[in-house]
């Protein structure tokens, strides 16, 4: 009789000991825009920095690792995310201003930061009232919003790389271009330092009012959206690409191309993600037939679909 093959670790029995937590299958659609998809089989909550560094020093160089942030960019596949996803909390949250600088953690939101600037007298962050998403995620893909990116304001990000080592790059070393950064995939974004100028504080304060009216009459910011979902290609507007193709209003199951802007696409209600993700290809199928252009997504996408192999 042949011995029994011995059963296949278990994914937490090979990590390492952390401070913060560790929860299997841990359900991820919650922690999105979209309120869509499958689960973490990891989900890594680190206590702080140095608990990540060492989580990630520590870990089996097979097992991947994905950090998400408040979810306003992303689409988890149903199947779920293979691996370990990270999620950053309050300890990479903190907004502290010095000068005309500002330095926030990774996980502080981008409106916030917009207003401790406005508090502050520092003008020129104020675009960030407009971006749904962290600063570490800002970072990442080189957001940007009512004329300015984050390329025209960052001083410095602090990362740390696959191995848990620190990192400090300037605005030249991060490479950035539109929407798009040069940090490795595997490198985390933990803080940043951002540097305005003086202004006006009524200035600043109306800036930041006509802002936030702009994207509440023009974009459906109440909506289970993940923003805009594509690159706007050069010298070109995504929306108007959209519309040119008929897509405003487009539907696939419960997820439809908005109505108010035809660059968002929006789960009306129990959309799988599958759902959402066709209609985007659909979109971009539509736009390449009728105007030759292929749309780039803009929208994070990670995991694999429902049935696939994790």
């Amino acid at each position: 009789m042949n011995a029994m093959s011995p059963r296949p670790a278990r994914l937490i029995d090979r990590l390492p000991a952390v401070r913060g937590s560790l929860e299997a299958q841990a359900p991820l659609a919650p922690l999105t825009r979209f309120r869509a998809g499958g689960a973490a089989e990891m989900l890594f909550r680190p206590a702080d920095r140095d608990d990540l560094a060492q989580f990630l020093a520590a870990r089996p160089a097979d097992i991947p690792v994905i950090v998400v942030g408040v979810g306003s960019n992303l689409l988890v596949r149903d199947g779920g995310v293979p691996g370990v996803v990270v999620r950053l909390g309050r300890s990479f949250a903190d907004i502290d201003i010095e000068g005309l600088e500002i330095r926030a953690g990774a996980a502080a939101l981008d409106p916030a930061v917009a207003e401790s600037a406005a508090g502050a007298g520092i003008a020129g962050l104020e675009f960030l009232i407009g971006v749904p998403g962290t600063i570490g995620g800002a970072v990442r893909m080189n957001a940007g919003a009512y004329g300015a990116e984050i390329k025209d304001r960052i001083v410095a990000a602090e990362a740390l790389d696959g191995q848990g080592g620190a990192h400090t790059l300037d605005a030249a070393a991060l490479g950035f271009s539109y929407r798009r950064s040069a940090l490795p995939e595997d490198w985390i974004v933990v803080a940043a330092r951002l540097r305005g100028h003086a202004g006006d504080a009524c200035a600043i304060a109306r800036r930041l009012g006509e802002i936030k009216a702009s994207r509440e009459s023009s974009q459906p910011t109440s909506a289970r959206t993940g923003g805009s979902t594509f690159v706007n290609p050069p010298g070109l507007r995504a929306w108007e690409l959209i519309e040119k193709a008929g897509c405003r209003g487009l539907r696939r199951g419960a997820a439809q191309v908005s109505e108010l802007h035809a660059n968002f696409l929006i789960n009306t209600g129990g959309a799988a993600a599958a759902d959402i993700e066709e209609l985007g290809e659909e979109v971009r199928r539509r736009v390449l037939d009728k105007t030759g252009v292929a749309l780039e997504w803009e929208i994070r996408r990670i995991g694999v679909p429902a049935g696939g192999a994790r």
